[in-house]
């Protein structure tokens, strides 16, 4: 009996489980299926700070989640697990968001000549550690993905899953990304910040592998990324007002779903930022964005790709933001998201019945 077997046989999914792992699961890093890498980075944030505590608020938030699936049967028994969080990744993003937050400030307040010498060397020092981040991301994804296991990943903002795209693409020729997003994110180094968590979209689309980006509830975004849009034909974005629009007039949600889905290719890397969603599930998020998605909204169009046949190969979740102490509502949310997101991508990767 292999030792995956043994901790399944000892553990009772429907039971109080004193394992601290993510979801009270009893997998390591050998016997897990899924690897989740936590990324508690914030540097470039330009709202309101806090998503570097998301990958802790989810996993204190994960115990409450129930790990029967009506659809996919034992799904838990793929195994997931997640890293410890790097502690010393979230100093870092401590330490360097102070930096970033009194440039960005300096910005705000007009640029002001007198402060020029002290804030002209931020944006290299700034991108240097965020540069720094990506490369630890990409060589723990790496590494992971060299031992077969599926790997997804959990920020911190939205800069933080680059380094997980580009190790997904070293082995895909071709793949897409479906980006759930109440913003475009395809700005060029906003605020002087190559890898700001406005510009992840602009940046992953570097990747040469990378054929389309389809975003889906994009209701916050500058004129020049609009023209971005437009101009580029392997971007395809269904803004939320016009959803909102063909809803109202009586277009069913399945319908729009099949549009969305028929325009991804056959590999599709998921990325998911929670203020993608209605605030009112995510009211801690850095920027908030009024309309949005219901939860089960999304889970739907994703079951959907995995219905159609395509292949997730990977995915992240980010912008989590804990709320005051004691709040673990953002945290219990994005735990409820993240369960759902591993077993599809684990039904999608055939290691999961999807009925």
């Amino acid at each position: 009996m292999s030792l995956k077997h043994q901790i399944i046989e000892n553990f009772d999914p429907n039971g109080v489980s004193a394992h601290q792992g993510i979801f009270g699961l009893p997998f390591d890093e050998e016997t897990a299926e899924l690897i989740i890498i936590p990324v508690p980075w914030e540097v470039t944030v330009s709202y309101t700070a806090g998503t570097a505590g998301g990958p802790k608020a989810i996993l204190e938030a994960s115990p409450q989640v129930d790990l029967f699936q009506s659809d996919i049967k034992d799904a838990w028994k793929m195994g997931i697990h997640m890293l410890p969080i790097p502690e010393n990744i979230a100093e870092k993003s401590s330490d360097y968001r102070v930096l970033a937050s009194n440039y960005i400030n300096w910005l705000e307040n007009g640029s002001q000549e007198i402060d020029r010498e002290r804030f002209v060397a931020v944006p290299d020092l700034i991108n240097k550690v965020c540069s720094e981040m990506n490369d630890w991301v990409y060589e723990q994804a790496k590494k992971y993905r060299e031992k077969g296991k599926l790997v997804a990943l959990v920020g911190g903002d939205h800069s933080t899953p680059l380094g997980l795209m580009k190790a997904i693409s070293e082995g895909h020729n071709s793949f897409g990304i479906l980006q759930i997003d109440a913003h475009a994110d395809l700005r060029i180094a906003f605020e002087n910040f190559k890898y700001s968590h406005a510009s992840i979209a602009f940046n992953a689309l570097k990747i040469p592998q990378i054929s389309k980006l389809v975003q889906v509830g994009i209701r916050d975004y500058c004129e020049s990324e609009s023209i971005m849009a437009k101009e580029n034909n392997r971007i395809v974005t269904f803004y939320d007002s016009d959803i909102k629009e063909d809803m109202y007039e009586g277009k069913a949600w399945k319908i729009i779903c099949d549009d969305i889905v028929e325009e991804l290719p056959n590999e599709v890397y998921i990325t998911i930022d929670i203020d993608g969603f209605d605030p009112k599930l995510c009211p801690n998020t850095g920027t908030p964005v009024s309309g949005g998605f219901e939860l089960e909204q999304i889970l739907f169009l994703i079951k959907q790709v995995v219905k159609s046949g395509k292949k997730i190969i990977g995915f992240d979740l980010v912008e989590v933001a804990p709320g005051s102490a004691g709040d673990e509502w953002d945290g219990n949310v994005g735990a409820r998201l993240l369960y759902r997101m591993s077993n599809l991508y684990g039904a999608s990767q055939g290691k999961l019945n999807l009925k």
